[in-house]
């Protein structure tokens, strides 16, 4: 650790972060761990609480939801094998984040890395990758059956290969998504309009909002389910004892203030298989456009315009 340890703080609701010197850590708790970033992800969450701030961040906070690095200082009970190991973790929008030399985290909430696995690619995965996953586990037996998506971005390409290597059936709905990249990742037809859709599917997985998972319901078999990636559905959609259709929610940031140990422990293992399904390149996701750290803000605006992946390279580099 040394005097040029950064950090990009808050300052006020839309306006740029502010890069200062900060503290190194120095105590920890004994179920935490030091990460020295290499790379920090960039997703929507961080932009959309940096222009909002609806979690009233004071000033001088440090965002970032996703990051990259090495382990250099471990608590007392975390097991020694930590130390000099390549993890990724999504951190909570509540403790300080990845946007710094240096991020503190609970051991059992990181993933490990394989080794010589790219930690600019590692930092681009967390958020995606573990709403995937909690997307994919909210509806049981779906082999052999039909499923509708709606969106083509970087939570739903990775569940859409999930999908389909568990024979899943699989209709895209999406205006501008490559026909040839969809079908390549498992979707078995592209649909350009919500016309298009029939009342066939097991389920529905709405990457767009509640508005847009409202317009789908009716396409649900009688039992069907509807997954909701982003907001939520309030209320019924159909009266009693007619379509019984199953409402669900995705929130990956939730589960840090309401997900338990064993909660923690499942999503980390398979996140952590299907970071080694990317290092045998038996699942892909695209390539992140890279900025320096020097241009942090920069890259929230590039994330926010192109709705492109986007990585910073680390201060620890």
């Amino acid at each position: 650790m040394n005097s040029c340890d950064l950090a990009w703080q808050f300052e006020e609701a839309g306006s740029p972060l502010l890069l200062s010197s900060i503290t190194p850590p120095l105590n920890i708790n004994e179920n935490e761990i030091v990460v020295l970033n290499k790379a920090m992800g960039i997703n929507p969450v961080d932009w959309k609480f940096i222009k909002a701030n609806p979690l009233a961040w004071p000033p001088g906070f440090t965002p970032g939801v996703d990051g990259a690095g090495i382990v250099i200082q471990t608590g007392a009970s975390v097991p020694r094998e930590f130390i000099g190991s390549s993890v990724c973790y999504h951190q909570s929008l509540l403790l300080p984040g990845s946007y710094a030399t240096y991020t503190v985290l609970k051991f059992q909430r990181v993933m490990r890395l394989p080794e010589s696995f790219s930690l600019s690619k590692a930092a681009s995965l967390p958020c995606p990758m573990l709403t995937a996953i909690q997307a994919f586990n909210k509806v049981p037996s779906m082999q052999n059956k039909k499923v509708l998506v709606s969106g083509f971005g970087a939570v739903t390409k990775i569940l859409i290969q999930m999908l389909h290597k568990n024979g899943v059936k699989i209709d895209l709905l999406s205006p501008s998504a490559n026909k040839t990249e969809a079908l390549s990742l498992g979707v078995n037809k592209v649909l350009r309009e919500q016309s298009q859709c029939q009342q066939q599917y097991r389920a529905v997985f709405d990457a767009k909002g509640k508005q847009s998972a409202t317009k789908f319901a009716s396409y649900l078999k009688a039992n069907g389910h509807l997954v909701c990636i982003q907001d939520r559905i309030e209320e019924p959609l159909f009266p009693a004892f007619t379509n019984s259709i199953s409402y669900h929610e995705v929130a990956l940031g939730a589960l840090h203030n309401y997900g338990d140990e064993q909660d923690w422990a499942e999503l980390i293992k398979e996140g952590e298989a299907l970071i080694n399904q990317l290092d045998n390149q038996t699942l892909i996701t695209d390539t992140p456009k890279v900025f320096p750290f020097e241009k942090l803000n920069e890259a929230l605006t590039f994330s926010e315009q192109s709705k492109a992946k986007t990585v910073v390279t680390g201060s620890g580099t």
